[in-house]
């Protein structure tokens, strides 16, 4: 029982951590879409091939808006590290989040000057400036415009998750009237300056031995070749039904795991950043192999694979559920088409029958080794839809991507798909939407349902998980809201499946309920009912 209750609080804790992580992952499309632009439409030899000169030349308004793009976008990538450290604060404080925000900037300045500091005390950097002959090729980097270690995203997330833990525990300390003006919220700066002075003078001596681990891991995992690539994609499934995969693919798309490249003098670690290196890079003649083998993989089953599995669910259905069944599957299958967001699909046959969701995961696994072998270099912002394919496949040209070959997959995955899940769905006679014979539970909104269901669906939802008192936090990413609740027996599964719940993942007291793209409106709706409630 003891154990089951400590597992149940690290999910929660480590939930609480991927929802964090996702609010720096959904700032990237903005900036790949920026930088995407922008180097392609500024590129000359982009210009010269279509004949743009005229229009977008050197010199002309079009080049400078482009240019301008280009740079946003760069600077977004190149300061990961910091809007990682705001954003885990965010997601991990539990009250006063604005204080934590700002205390976690402080903190993050604060750690690399005093790294910086003791980079220069110990002969690393030179009093000119320049670096010692002993330091390592990558070893340093700026951050901020202060030369520092390279600690890439991790050094964030290390000041992000100190602060959240000080901010919790300071954000109410009491002091001696004398200093009673410094009590409270005001505390939290002040102890995170003075902890991340020494956090900053630890990680001098202690990261190095990281960086080494880091490469070598890297390394490591750069070496087992194909293997490691099926094992990458399909592990980056397998955890989506846990909402861990934002914690597992990270490190590598902004660490070394990632691999290391040298682009333009530059080193960069990690298989995203060295992709929109490349890509802001005129130099670039073809795409990493080795860094797009973590991302590449996504587009067959996303584009392909999965919009097949639901026209195989629709035409398993039965003939007088298909009208109904066709609007559900048209839209999740568009969706996961155009924006890669894939889990109305995936959580159907989720939860009807896991073996269908373990089969995808091994066709996704399959999807990255392919690319990989077919040297298929299309990098991505977050999702493999259209958008991303257009900017960094379509846009850049075959002999960058080989893209082509993309489309051989996208036909070869359609078929399988469609094959695989119609002969499954049928041989094991699995209910599939439209297949049950009670389908009550199969219908389409009417404007009024529409205009009255936000009020009636928070109401489900908070009587579903208990009520006011039993919830502790409320956060929602692409298609889950995310609840922190103080007694998870009391959540009601049948409750939360009238609410519109497309499935539910409990886990102690980190609670997951499925709803899909429209999750943000639901989130917002559900948040001022329990606010409306609870005054």
């Amino acid at each position: 029982m003891n154990k089951s209750k400590e597992s149940g609080k690290f999910f929660a804790m480590i939930q609480q951590v991927g929802k964090s992580f996702f609010l720096p992952v959904s700032v990237l499309p903005i900036a790949g879409l920026l930088l995407g632009l922008g180097s392609s439409f500024t590129n000359q030899t982009t210009i010269e091939t279509y004949n743009l000169t005229g229009l977008l030349g050197s010199g002309t308004v079009l080049n400078g808006l482009l240019t301008i793009m280009s740079q946003v976008g760069t600077a977004i990538f190149g300061n990961l590290p910091l809007i990682f450290a705001l954003a885990v604060a965010l997601g991990m404080a539990r009250k006063e989040k604005a204080v934590a925000v700002l205390s976690s900037g402080i903190a993050f300045i604060v750690m690399h000057t005093s790294i910086n500091a003791m980079l220069k005390i110990s002969g690393y950097i030179l009093p000119d400036g320049s670096q010692a002959d002993f330091v390592l090729q990558g070893q340093l980097s700026s951050v901020l415009g202060i030369t520092s270690l390279e600690m890439g995203v991790f050094g964030g997330i290390i000041v992000g998750l100190g602060v959240a833990a000080l901010h919790n525990k300071f954000y109410k300390q009491e002091l001696p009237m004398a200093l009673s003006f410094f009590s409270g919220v005001r505390f939290v700066p002040i102890i995170s300056t003075i902890v991340y002075i020494f956090v900053g003078i630890l990680c001098f001596f202690v990261w190095p031995f990281v960086q080494s681990g880091i490469f070598t891991l890297g390394n490591l995992v750069t070496a087992s070749g194909y293997a490691g690539t099926f094992i990458f994609g399909f592990l980056e499934r397998a955890l989506i039904p846990f909402g861990l995969h934002h914690v597992f693919y990270i490190p590598f798309w902004q660490t070394a795991l990632g691999g290391t490249a040298t682009i333009d003098g530059v080193v960069v670690a990690g298989a995203q950043n060295i992709f929109f290196a490349e890509l802001a890079s005129p130099n670039t003649v073809r795409f990493s192999v080795d860094a797009c083998r973590f991302m590449s993989g996504k587009y067959s089953f996303m584009m392909a694979g999965l919009p097949a599995a639901a026209y195989a669910m629709y035409k398993c259905a039965r003939p007088e559920n298909k009208k109904v069944v066709a609007g559900l599957l048209f839209s999740a299958g568009l969706t996961s088409f155009l924006t890669g967001i894939t889990e109305p699909i995936e959580f159907t046959f989720l939860f009807i029958a896991p073996a269908l969701f373990i089969l995808h995961c091994g066709l996704a696994g399959l999807s990255f080794l392919l690319c990989h072998l077919l040297n298929i270099c299309i990098g991505t912002t977050f999702s493999c839809g259209l958008i991303d394919f257009t900017l960094y496949g379509l846009l850049q040209g075959p002999t960058k991507t080989n893209w082509p070959m993309m489309l051989v997959l996208f036909v070869i995955y359609a078929i399988a798909y469609y094959l695989i899940f119609s002969f499954l769905i049928k041989k094991f006679n699995i209910m599939t939407p439209g297949r049950e014979e009670n389908s009550t539970n199969i219908k389409l909104y009417t404007k009024e349902d529409l205009k009255n269901k936000n009020n009636t669906k928070s109401e489900l939802i908070l009587e579903g998980v208990g009520g006011v008192d039993n919830l502790v936090d409320i956060d929602a990413c692409a298609t889950r809201l995310r609840l922190t609740v103080v007694d998870e027996n009391l959540v009601n599964e049948e409750l939360l499946k009238e609410s519109g719940s497309k499935g539910l993942i409990k886990k102690g007291k980190g609670i997951q309920i499925i709803y899909g793209p429209q999750v943000t409106v639901i989130k917002s709706d559900f948040e001022e009912y329990v606010e409306k409630v609870s005054q």
